[in-house]
């Protein structure tokens, strides 16, 4: 009699314990967001699933150090971003005010007009820059008020500039080889010529 009973305190035992895990399995599924992942896991079924879920995507820690860096450069409180400006901060041009000299000379163009220096830019603007001989056309990304390095540069335009000539298309002006002396007037007026100044102010 002793056995029986004791055989049927371990049917109970096991009863009570297969019990309270079905109810952590009913609760842990009735939790909104997901917690059912745990019940599922635990009971062997869909766990490949879960585990291809938990796993988050890959970010380069460089590009998003940049990507903070140039939203920490942004307006704040709603403030515009002028042309000039943004250029130079993107380092499109070396100094502000080489920025500003080529919106005056006609050298930038936002959507396909010519901007003065205080022109404020927009996110998806296309920005054309003529600027040393070469062509660059970004599309704008953010908007950044303060100059910044170049890593953290191209994470604020989409770069649709075409590729920059070769170095050997670029011939070097008024550059004379050593021990010819001092340039005569034609050498002068050749050197002015490659140069494009077309002499001196005034001169035909």
């Amino acid at each position: 009699m002793a056995a029986e009973r004791a055989d049927d305190g371990v049917g109970e035992a096991a009863d009570t314990n297969r019990r309270a895990r079905t109810a952590v399995t009913e609760t842990a599924t009735e939790v909104p967001g997901g917690r059912a992942v745990d019940a599922e896991v635990s009971s062997g079924e869909g766990a490949d699933a879960t585990a291809g879920a938990a796993v988050a995507p890959h970010v380069d820690p460089k590009v998003a150090a940049a990507v903070a860096a140039a939203e920490a450069a942004g307006p704040q409180n709603g403030e515009t971003v002028r042309i000039d400006s943004w250029i130079w901060s993107v380092r499109l041009v070396k100094t502000r005010s080489a920025g500003a000299t080529a919106c005056k000379g006609g050298h930038v163009r936002v959507n396909g007009d010519r901007v003065k220096p205080a022109h404020s830019l927009r996110v998806g603007d296309e920005v054309r820059l003529v600027h040393e001989g070469r062509e660059r056309i970004v599309v704008v990304k953010r908007l950044i008020r303060k100059r910044v390095g170049a890593p953290v540069a191209v994470q604020c335009y989409v770069d649709n500039s075409p590729p920059p000539p070769p170095r050997e298309a670029v011939a070097p002006a008024g550059i004379r080889d050593r021990g010819t002396g001092r340039p005569t007037k034609r050498d002068r007026r050749e050197m002015e010529r490659l140069r494009g100044s077309g002499g001196r102010p005034g001169g035909h």
